[in-house]
């Protein structure tokens, strides 16, 4: 029986699965309403070329391609696993650009890459609750790139009406066709470049749970039942 694990050992086959996944997004995306509210801010920072940071959690990473502006340049950060290398060559697709790496490997060379993005003018796109999670549990590492680059953490999210929610780690949302969604942004973050460690963690305490109450505003939006955080704090 051919699996996705087998035909992902491939280039070729990576490169039919980043395809169909490209396309079942801007097929979803072509049937359905979408909303996005909250993004004042983000559009006027875009207009002026103020680079920041988006969070989102990793479980609501399917549609988001379809929420940034396609005007602005993007850079995400994804993980070097099989299936990063998967949403790298989707998100590739729509002009976003990857940092490969991680909290656990990888991870200075991604750090350095987006600076060097944040610097340039442009941004970058963070799940801070990826690559291993636990779920919708911020690390400090999108804490720390901002303390670095000094630009602010816009917190975003998206929800739908239809879905399917798998049974992963991170409860991924997959959206279906013909649906009803929105996007819903929040009001930045600003982390100071001498914070301290307590402010560094009261920081990431803020991210974590704007993120949780803004995906939680967005399901009730649409209908959805909200899923919830893990019930672990493993900080790394």
């Amino acid at each position: 029986m051919i699996t996705i694990k087998k035909i992902s050992n491939s280039n070729i086959g990576l490169n039919i699965l980043s395809f169909l996944a490209s396309t079942f997004i801007r097929i979803v995306a072509s049937t359905s309403n979408f909303k996005t509210i909250g993004n004042e801010t983000v559009l006027s920072n875009i207009r002026n070329h103020e680079p920041f940071i988006v969070a989102f959690w990793h479980g609501r990473l399917l549609m988001a391609p379809k929420g940034w502006p396609s005007e602005a340049p993007l850079m995400v950060m994804i993980s070097h696993h099989k299936d990063g290398e998967i949403i790298a060559r989707t998100a590739a697709s729509f002009g976003i650009r990857s940092a490969r790496g991680s909290t656990s490997k990888g991870g200075s060379a991604a750090l350095r890459s987006m600076i060097k993005t944040l610097r340039a003018g442009g941004c970058v796109g963070i799940t801070p609750d990826g690559p291993r999670g636990p779920r919708m549990r911020a690390q400090m590492g999108v804490i720390s790139l901002a303390q670095i680059s000094g630009v602010p953490i816009f917190p975003a999210t998206y929800s739908v009406s239809r879905c399917k929610i798998i049974n992963s780690w991170d409860r991924f949302i997959i959206a279906l066709p013909f649906n009803r969604g929105i996007y819903l942004w929040d009001e930045p973050i600003f982390v100071p470049k001498n914070a301290n460690a307590e402010v560094l963690e009261t920081k990431r305490k803020l991210l974590e749970n704007r993120l949780n109450i803004l995906c939680e505003k967005a399901d009730k939006m649409v209908g959805l039942s909200s899923i919830n955080p893990d019930s672990r704090h493993k900080i790394h």
